[in-house]
């Protein structure tokens, strides 16, 4: 696994145990960190779908506990957390799959 900078810079400046894996309680909802974005945790909280995942300020409302497993996602879960993230593409789902 790639080392996350994000996650690096956190443990270090706020003095958490942030790493991909934690579990976390963020306003008393659990969930575990799959990773960091700037200065923020990347969290997918137990009742999300593994493409849910949302950041949260690390020591904001956040408990941080022992260590889990991150779920993974389905292929097509991934395929549409890639959809999502292509800023770039201004098509439909559809369309970015190919389907006319």
């Amino acid at each position: 696994m790639d080392r996350d900078l994000s996650l690096d810079y956190i443990r270090e400046y706020y003095g958490v145990p942030a790493e991909p894996g934690r579990r976390v309680e963020v306003y008393g909802k659990p969930g575990v960190i799959v990773s960091g974005v700037n200065a923020y945790i990347v969290v997918l909280l137990d009742s999300a779908k593994p493409t849910d995942t949302e950041p949260y300020h690390p020591t904001d409302g956040v408990r941080y506990l022992g260590m889990g497993k991150i779920r993974k996602m389905t292929p097509g879960q991934a395929r549409y957390r890639k959809f999502k993230d292509a800023d770039w593409f201004e098509g439909t789902f559809a369309e970015w799959l190919g389907i006319d």
